[in-house]
């Protein structure tokens, strides 16, 4: 030890780096043992600058004592930051090490159930893309069994976040009802008495007397594209999913909306719009938007008016508040609903406002949801596709008016 040191000393002396000897001189010391030699050095170091501030104020001591003590402090400060930079440097490797490890860890065995979805589910998509099977453990992560057809049925929770949660609005989201039952058959009023004349509005009695007081729900498929960059498909688990999952329920959205706003339906898709014409939904006139709006309201059955909401272009709400400000610019801030009396959704599909209860508008999606892949030969972008079943009804028409003005 002792000549290991004064080498140390010998190589300072020389203005040599003694960094290299520090490697001959810790060996393979733990990390454990480097904290407790730096220790052991530092009380040294720190009593032997408490003897030298002593002796420098002290009369009777000599000038050979304070260089004595001086060379002392000296050769203790060097050996310290010698064993203070191998230690630094050794616990750093250290950190990082359990970083990477930890890392590792949580990306193939994430404790947290966010994370193991999102995993699970970067892993169905890389599959998918890549022609392989998918695993049951993945299946397990994301709520299935793993035993619903060969690796085709779309996973619980990929469908539900596909389906119930879109990123794109469709603004009908707030308004109507969304289910996901198979073969869903309900009835067109929420209650019904023993007595059949407790249905006050007469425009209810008489669909439900044509069409019955039944709803049932079919299955119309319709797929959505994610097309996905070979540096998506191979970056993160986070960018990937994100990147696919937003774009799914985008068109998702996309289609809830298509639908019911249609002014001329896809064939077997006509029942789904409120625009259709033989739909019967009543259209109820006016010299101009508002006065069509709030007749339209008012021509509605109470049972329905209490909860009527109104979706509208934004365009047609500019143009009756211009209308009806007339330079009075305190109309411009007020809110939507105190102009035309119920709240109001805006959106661009809206091509004539519809007014009535919401809830009477029901999407239903089938749970069986497959999943595939394709690849645009023309970009070279591969994509990712899902299979879908919707169906959207109105339960009563009479719940629902359409604002129009009256041709001049």
């Amino acid at each position: 030890m002792g000549k290991q040191i004064k080498a140390i000393e010998k190589k300072v002396a020389c203005k040599k780096s003694y960094l290299p000897t520090k490697i001959q001189f810790f060996g393979a010391q733990t990390l454990f043992e480097l904290k407790q030699n730096l220790a052991t050095i530092g009380q040294q170091l720190k009593k032997t600058e408490d003897n030298l501030a002593q002796k420098a104020i002290d009369p009777s001591a000599t000038m050979d004592d304070i260089t004595a003590l001086q060379r002392s402090r000296d050769d203790l400060k060097m050996r310290f930051d010698v064993v203070k930079e191998q230690h630094d440097s050794l616990e750093a490797e250290q950190k990082a090490k359990f970083s990477q490890q930890q890392a590792f860890q949580q990306k193939n065995n994430p404790e947290d159930p966010k994370q193991k979805v999102l995993q699970a589910k970067a892993e169905l998509i890389r599959s998918t893309m890549n022609k392989q099977p998918v695993s049951n453990e993945v299946y397990q992560a994301l709520g299935d069994d793993g035993q619903t057809g060969g690796g085709k049925f779309l996973p619980k929770t990929v469908s539900s976040d596909i389906i119930v949660e879109p990123f794109v609005k469709n603004q009908l989201r707030d308004l109507s009802t969304f289910t996901q039952i198979t073969n869903l058959e309900i009835p067109k009023l929420n209650f019904a008495l023993d007595d059949d004349d407790f249905i006050a509005d007469k425009e209810t009695a008489k669909e439900l007397k044509a069409t019955g007081d039944t709803v049932s729900f079919g299955r119309h498929k319709f797929k959505v594209f994610a097309g996905i960059s070979e540096t998506v498909l191979n970056g993160t688990h986070t960018n990937l999913v994100s990147h696919v999952d937003r774009a799914l329920q985008s068109g998702v959205a996309a289609k809830e909306k298509k639908v019911a706003f249609a002014t001329t339906p896809k064939s077997g898709e006509e029942h789904m719009s409120f625009y259709y014409p033989q739909n019967n939904i009543k259209v109820v006139n006016g010299a101009n938007m508002y006065q069509a709006i709030r007749k339209a309201i008012a021509d509605l059955h109470e049972d329905y008016r209490e909860n009527a909401k109104i979706v509208m272009t934004y365009q047609d709400y500019s143009d009756i508040i211009e209308f009806l400000a007339n330079g009075n610019a305190t109309l411009y801030t007020a809110q939507p609903e105190q102009i035309l009396g119920k709240p109001v959704t805006f959106s661009d599909s809206a091509v004539d406002p519809v007014v009535g209860d919401f809830s009477y508008s029901h999407y239903n999606y089938d749970l069986n949801v497959l999943y595939d892949r394709d690849k645009d030969v023309k970009t070279g972008i591969e994509q990712f596709v899902i299979t879908a079943w919707m169906d959207h009804q109105i339960k009563l028409k009479s719940a629902f008016r359409i604002a129009k003005t009256e041709t001049p």
